[in-house]
């Protein structure tokens, strides 16, 4: 156990120092290339800082633990909306940009319900390729969005304005390094988190629905958290809404390209539908008043430990 909560503690420094590197480099570079933030955002951070789902994903599948692959993926993505917008709200209230709330939120509410319904059948090979496909469609469709409006014309943060000194190749490597911080700081994580797991004896389902997910969400936790703190708020929300899409659409896509993805019945009429209503209720909470507040941030915080102890409760039961 010892050991484990080793891995635990080196592991979350080196996501820190990761995320921090990636923020820098991935702001400096959208600007550089004349993008918003809002799109690298949604893309190149959020495609980051989910390859540790897409790492756990994989070798779930090939070790035949389809049930770790799904539960990953769901479990992301309710800590992806209750833990990370929780705690970057209660930092400081966060602007929305428009467009996540006309675009980006609907489409996380509307990609979860299809793959709940996907799901219920069994996810098969055709279908996860399908997944992966509009994953294709949707980067393409918002990197013309983004040169049609470019990040000049974006509102982009003073703060972040001033990092644009160095040449592209020095932004692209801060991401870069950032990139492989992240990835071998979440190995630790997680190795030490399923460790400690199977010691308590839980299945795999419930460890990729809670430890596996948390532990994976760290790097979007320390990227969205790192972010806010630097006053870039749509890389803070474009990371969590794009990584969200990313897990459902490229994760779920890739892993049950490798073997069709099953799903235990207390996923489907919990877990997943939990994963659906915190997503919905984004979009009133965000058009509210055009931002997350603390207190709200605070609602979607309690939402998750109401979530983790029922949950925990069932699979006691």
């Amino acid at each position: 156990m010892g050991s484990a909560i080793l891995l635990l503690c080196a592991g979350t420094a080196v996501l820190i120092l990761g995320a921090e590197l990636m923020v820098r480099g991935a702001a400096r570079l959208a600007l550089s290339l004349g993008l918003s933030s809002l799109f690298v955002g949604l893309t190149v951070v959020a495609f980051a800082t989910s390859s540790p789902e897409l790492v756990v994903a994989i070798q779930a599948s090939l070790a035949g633990a389809p049930d770790m692959a799904v539960g990953n993926v769901v479990g992301s993505n309710i800590c992806n909306v209750a833990i990370i917008l929780g705690c970057v709200a209660l930092i400081q209230p966060i602007p929305c940009h428009h467009t996540l709330i006309q675009r980006e939120v609907p489409l996380v509410i509307l990609v979860t319900g299809l793959f709940w319904l996907l799901m219920k059948g069994g996810l098969s090979r055709v279908e996860a390729a399908a997944l992966a496909s509009v994953l294709v469609l949707y980067t393409v469709w918002i990197y013309r969005a983004a040169r049609r409006q470019p990040g000049s014309k974006l509102p982009v943060e003073a703060a972040v304005a001033s990092l644009t000194s160095g040449s592209r190749l020095q932004h692209l490597a801060l991401l870069v390094l950032g990139l492989g911080g992240l990835i071998l700081g979440a190995n630790l994580l997680v190795d030490g988190a399923i460790r400690i797991a199977h010691q308590l004896g839980w299945s795999d389902a419930v460890i990729g629905l809670t430890v596996v997910a948390v532990g994976t969400s760290v790097p979007e936790i320390a990227t969205s958290i790192v972010a806010a703190l630097r006053r870039e708020p749509d890389i803070a929300v474009g990371n969590v809404l794009g990584s969200s899409l990313w897990n459902l659409l490229g994760v779920a896509g890739i892993a049950g390209m490798i073997t069709p993805l099953p799903a235990e019945h207390r996923i489907l009429v919990f877990d997943i539908p939990v994963a659906l209503a915190f997503s919905a209720a984004c979009l009133p909470i965000m058009r509210f008043d055009g931002r997350i507040s603390r207190a709200e941030g605070m609602l979607l915080l309690l939402g998750y430990v109401v979530y983790v102890l029922l949950r925990l409760s069932w699979f006691a039961s």
